[in-house]
């Protein structure tokens, strides 16, 4: 019996069920199942769906299916037929890794121009001919400036993680890319969470799009997370986090940080304390953040420390938990860093450490998740300013811990 029936039954063909067999895909997920019928049918789509859901699958594997019935033409003959945007390198060459494993008996090209990097091998690939472009939008205006590609053959165009690309202030180039693009192509958009700008950039270019909406509406964040805070002040936070790293040494963890000056200053800390660490920021080279990356994949780093930008679009399979060294400023953001955890059914472990200045920003994510953090009671660095007592910085924060939402700090750092 094929193992693969279940994406058989959604009309794949059978170059891609191989594939996917191949990579021990066996159940489509719940964005699959709803996504993939209607872009084989050639419907717009608006896909709210968070890391880890499955969603690179869920335009990939339909849009190679609809690219094979013409067949792949020769060299610097073929032209781009599918344009997928995303917001970081790190993405980029992840969802253009998926294309290449999903295709991988059909023939079909597909290619990768980002940012950070010398031009020259883009170049050349785009010369020899590709059918699938993924790209971020500054090096693909770029490169589109020089006359290097065209964009008029696009027949399909997907925004990748469009929220991430409002945040990093790339909507105005987004909008010139589409705007090069054919008025009659496809276009998926795919989003962890749709603010008003990207609800008004969907109502201008889908056409009576296909809602996907995977996450309950009642929480935008993975329901196989648990999610704990700290209340700890910023001199103690390291301190917390090397007793925390050296409780379990079986656990791997990526953590954030604000700033790339505050990536770098940790990792060194840690590799101090004998905790193997790296940092992974916007101004590390590409070749260093790809090494950072494939040392922390392969377990000869333990503890990844990064930034929201370079973090965005890591894949990461197995990770057991991500700390929130800094609260980040926009509360969304909560919901894509811990999208690193809990990945394809898996479970996880989301930490984050609030000081006193955090308290309003906590209080942020726990309205956008419609639910509490779990107030660790009893490690050695807790704030003396208690949640329950009010500050002249947020008395929105000043609420007392109420005891279902407390938990002991003992069993609770290790491997998921």
């Amino acid at each position: 019996m094929n193992s693969n029936t279940a994406f058989e039954s959604l009309g794949l063909r059978p170059e891609i069920l191989r594939a996917l067999e191949g990579m021990k895909y066996n159940t489509p997920t719940p964005v699959q199942q709803e996504a993939i019928p209607s872009v084989l049918e050639g419907r717009d789509l608006l896909g709210c769906a968070q890391t880890g859901t499955g969603k690179t699958a869920a335009f990939a594997l339909p849009i190679l299916q609809r690219l094979l019935p013409a067949s792949p033409r020769k060299g610097s003959q073929r032209a781009i037929r599918v344009l997928v945007l995303t917001p970081t390198r790190e993405l980029c060459s992840q969802v253009t890794e998926s294309f290449a494993a999903y295709g991988k008996f059909t023939g079909l090209r597909v290619t990768s121009v980002y940012g950070g990097v010398s031009q020259n091998r883009q170049e050349e690939a785009l010369r020899r001919g590709i059918d699938i472009l993924v790209a971020t939008p500054g090096r693909l205006l770029d490169l589109e400036s020089q006359k290097i590609l065209s964009l008029k053959t696009v027949g399909t165009l997907v925004l990748d993680e469009a929220d991430r690309m409002l945040d990093m202030g790339f909507l105005p180039d987004v909008r010139k890319i589409i705007a090069k693009t054919p008025a009659n192509r496809q276009t998926l958009l795919f989003s962890a969470t749709i603010p008003v700008e990207i609800k008004r950039l969907a109502d201008t270019i889908l056409r009576n799009p296909v809602r996907v909406a995977v996450a309950p509406a009642s929480s935008p964040a993975a329901e196989n997370v648990l999610h704990l805070v700290y209340y700890v002040e910023k001199s103690g936070k390291g301190e917390l986090l090397r007793h925390l790293l050296s409780e379990d040494t079986s656990s791997n963890a990526l953590v954030f940080t604000r700033t790339k000056r505050g990536a770098d200053r940790l990792a060194d800390q840690l590799f101090r304390a004998r905790i193997r660490a790296e940092a992974i920021h916007g101004g590390r080279s590409q070749s260093a953040r790809e090494r950072a990356l494939a040392k922390f994949k392969n377990g000869e780093t333990r503890v990844l420390v990064a930034t929201d930008v370079a973090a965005r679009g890591l894949d990461i399979v197995d990770l057991s938990h991500v700390i929130n060294f800094d609260l980040p400023e926009e509360p969304e953001s909560y919901v894509h860093r811990i999208g690193r955890t809990g990945r394809a059914g898996a479970s996880g472990i989301a930490i984050s450490f609030c000081g006193i200045e955090e308290r309003s920003l906590l209080v942020a994510i726990e309205r956008l998740i419609h639910q509490h953090l779990k107030v660790v009671v009893d490690h050695p660095f807790r704030s003396l300013l208690r949640p329950g007592i009010p500050t002249k910085l947020d008395n929105r924060a000043a609420r007392p811990v109420n005891p279902r939402y407390m938990i002991p700090a003992t069993e609770l750092f290790r491997a998921v």
